[in-house]
């Protein structure tokens, strides 16, 4: 079991760790499992939504593991078609009781949805759900510049975390930026970057960095978030996935190997065309 791993403090205090584990596809029976798994391999924050159809796989495997429940993190999320006020606090009671689970340590609303333009009510019920006790902290996800500026602006409260796409075709330096301002921890999905074509991890001068250090393309890529102060939440059925990813706190890439990195995102491209300030999720 990896026990190394570091934590970093949210703007309202509670700390999470460094990095997490992501259970998108993760569902049913073999889902329970591969997320039991991910938490007796070390993994203490565990990402799903409410989109995902895995709260219930998430909330049994937290309450059959062996780790106490106050050691562990677990967050969902808001989707996009339930921002207005009372649905979106229905929705939440609707995830607890899914897991099981008497709180969320996290609950993020997963898109902005613009056009509709209920994001901030949205948020309102975020806030009032924390008062009733259903989530520790509140976040948002793929929330851009201007998102933050007007929800803080609007309710006075600011987000703990902003899960957004990065990865090193993406790598978000203004949006990284926009979330430092708040002091919101900026969290990163699909962290490696697989999707269409080559992959940053079959690239030469990353395998070299990777032998290097003795680890592999994966296991470098995820140190180059953890290094940009950045939280990855990798997704991982395996125990080899599982182990690897957390396997890379014993290590750090320097200068020239971070920038060798960032330099995949010189065309700053974002993988499967989701512009927050266009996309909506359902």
């Amino acid at each position: 079991m990896q026990t190394n791993i570091p934590t970093k403090k949210l703007n309202d205090g509670l700390d999470i760790p460094a990095i997490g584990l992501g259970t998108y596809s993760l569902n049913g029976h073999k889902g329970v499992e591969s997320i039991k798994q991910g938490i007796e391999v070390g993994y203490r924050l565990i990402d799903s939504a409410f989109n995902y159809e895995n709260e219930g796989a998430v909330g049994k495997a937290v309450r059959e593991s062996s780790v106490p429940r106050d050691q562990l993190r677990v967050c969902s999320k808001l989707p996009g078609r339930h921002h207005a006020y009372d649905e979106a606090l229905v929705t939440i009671e609707e995830s607890l009781l899914r897991t099981g689970l008497d709180y969320f340590d996290l609950y993020i609303i997963h898109w902005p949805n613009p056009k509709v333009d209920k994001y901030v009510e949205a948020w309102q019920a975020m806030i009032e759900a924390q008062k009733r006790g259903y989530v520790r902290s509140i976040g948002v996800s793929n929330f851009l510049p201007e998102h933050l500026e007007r929800i803080i602006a609007e309710t006075g409260v600011a987000p703990v975390l902003n899960q957004v796409e990065l990865h090193p075709y993406f790598e978000q330096t203004e949006q990284r930026a926009a979330n430092d301002k708040h002091q919101i921890i900026t969290e990163s999905w699909s962290p490696l970057g697989r999707g269409r074509g080559e992959s940053v991890l079959e690239d030469a001068g990353i395998k070299e960095i990777a032998t290097a250090y003795g680890k592999t393309p994966t296991q470098v890529i995820l140190r180059w978030h953890t290094q940009l102060g950045a939280v990855p939440i990798p997704k991982a059925g395996s125990l080899e996935h599982q182990q690897e990813n957390l396997n890379i706190f014993d290590f750090e890439l320097n200068e020239e190997q971070m920038r060798t990195i960032s330099a995949f995102s010189k065309d700053n491209k974002r993988l499967w065309d989701q512009d927050p300030a266009e996309y909506e999720e359902f």
